[in-house]
């Protein structure tokens, strides 16, 4: 067996965490090898440990079974190591070409960019990768699955013999997602080794030869792809079995909550005369591919984009909603699809991030916050949520994304909502994590309260809700019932095609 990469007993510690204890890894030459393990498992914590990113306290990185030294992200890329980080951090107000070549930009002279070879080589890279980006436009004008296209585009750019990919799927459409794995499938057979995280259980059995799984910071085991199935998987992960993967539905829906009829953006572009009503109890999904203007729509509903026309009716009530102060005020909350980007603070802990959207609740006679009943309530938060963290003190940015995720639904929960617009709300979420959130989400159901739910995941619009209802490019295109829709009428409204008998109406 031919290793293009080994770790041997890492170990790594951060305040009041053991984030890795004498983890192992092998990849051999020319295959996937994924990385599996629940949010907080440690398995971004190993790879920024052989990214340089991180020094770990203890053990020893091989690469070709010569030892390692590596102390930064350059050591890394020098020894034939590129990855591709989760988070997305490109240089918006730059061309695609120059974030391709960041760093090393082809030189005419000393002190002069040669911008016609850098053109020619990201026009050459970009053709063998089938990736079609207009290497002249700004970045920050893609859409956040060209800018993970482009992050690939990036890594392979290195001409890297180990290849990391954080979650590279999670933005991407189906059509992307298969130009990926032609992609990975390219790489593998010029004997370049990619390590693959991701917790798309379809796409670890479908894509990966050898899959390692971890937990709590440990080494589980490694077993070739063929021998697993899902609920292997699962159970290895999470150290038990999880028969269901979602929660029973004993929640009914009731009367109307929020009524919108005819809304449409100021932008020509985006969302048009969409109609549809959100009951009480009810699980409301929003379906959709790329483009679709989802998000556009729930942030419009949350006050965070203007509407040149169109009515939102709160308990038969028709409201003003030109901000988010107003939309908190008609006891709303809007968990947003970037929680790094729009959600988290993370410069602030825990404790702040939990209070931050309802710090009046905080305030004392003279205006004073009384950060005792703030931690109280946080610590409560915390228990109730199960959120993994040393202390409320813990600056957020430390914890791992499944658990950033509950800090920031509990920050919303404070504001005690009857309408909680979620947009992705288990994005690059683990298996055991998203059964917590599934079931928190169907408890607030039960209690009556209203839930918009975005969702790229086919199984869990079909799993968590009552209806779906899909949008394509700006339109409402149907609304199916939750218990009679497949994947091939979502798949159907998506792409405005007419769906099957299971269609409730039409926007």
């Amino acid at each position: 067996m031919t290793l293009a990469l080994e770790m041997r007993g890492i170990s790594k510690a951060f305040p009041g965490v053991q984030a890795l204890s004498d983890v192992s890894l092998k990849v051999r030459r020319g295959t996937v090898h994924a990385l599996m393990g629940e949010n907080g498992a440690g398995k971004s914590t190993l790879m920024k440990c052989l990214f340089g990113i991180y020094k770990p306290d203890q053990g020893e990185i091989y690469i070709q079974d010569v030892k390692a030294n590596i102390n930064n992200s350059g050591d890394a890329i020098a020894h034939g190591i590129s990855m591709i980080h989760q988070e997305l951090h490109p240089v918006q107000h730059r061309s695609v070409m120059e974030n391709l070549w960041l760093g090393r930009f082809p030189m005419r002279v000393k002190m002069f960019v040669n911008h016609t070879k850098m053109l020619q080589d990201t026009v050459r890279l970009l053709r063998e990768l089938e990736i079609d980006i207009d290497p002249r436009v700004r970045t920050g004008t893609l859409s956040v699955s060209k800018i993970q296209l482009l992050e690939i585009a990036k890594a392979v750019s290195y001409d890297a013999k180990v290849i990391v990919m954080d979650e590279p799927t999670s933005s991407l459409t189906a059509i992307e997602v298969e130009q990926l794995f032609t992609i990975i499938n390219k790489l593998r057979d010029r004997g370049v080794s990619i390590i693959y995280i991701s917790h798309k259980m379809e796409e670890i059995l479908r894509i990966s030869d050898d899959v390692t799984i971890m937990r709590d910071g440990c080494y589980i085991g490694t077993w070739p792809a063929e021998e697993l199935t899902t609920d292997l998987i699962i159970t290895k992960m999470v150290g038990r079995e999880l028969k269901e993967r979602f929660p029973e539905r004993t929640h009914t829906p009731g009367e109307v909550a929020m009524r919108v009829e005819g809304l449409c953006s100021t932008n020509p572009k985006s969302f048009r005369q969409v109609s549809f009503d959100l009951r009480k109890g009810e699980i409301l999904g929003l379906g959709g591919l790329v483009g679709s203007q989802r998000t556009e729509l729930v942030e419009a509903l949350f006050g965070l984009r203007k509407l040149a026309s169109g009515t939102i009716s709160i308990d038969g009530k028709r409201v003003q909603i030109k901000s988010p102060s107003d939309a908190k005020l008609h006891n709303m909350a809007l968990l947003t699809e970037e929680r790094r980007v729009t959600g988290i603070f993370p410069v602030l802990s825990v404790y702040e991030n939990t209070i931050i959207a309802n710090l009046g609740r905080y305030r004392n006679r003279i205006g004073l916050l009384n950060e005792r009943m703030g931690r109280v309530e946080a610590q409560q938060s915390v228990e109730k949520l199960r959120t993994k963290t040393p202390n409320v003190q813990t600056m957020i940015r430390n914890l791992s994304g499944g658990n950033q995720q509950k800090v920031l639904l509990a920050r919303w929960l404070l504001t005690e909502p009857e309408i909680l617009l979620l947009d992705e709300p288990t994005r690059g979420i683990d298996v055991g994590a998203k059964y917590e959130i599934y079931t928190l989400i169907a408890n607030l159901a039960k209690q009556g309260k209203s839930i918009l739910m975005i969702s790229s995941e086919m199984p869990e619009l079909l799993g968590m809700s009552d209806r779906i209802m899909v949008m394509s490019e700006g339109r409402l295109t149907g609304i199916v019932e939750g218990s009679k829709a497949t994947e091939q009428d979502i798949m159907r409204l998506a792409a405005n095609q007419p769906a099957t008998e299971s269609r409730e109406e039409t926007g």
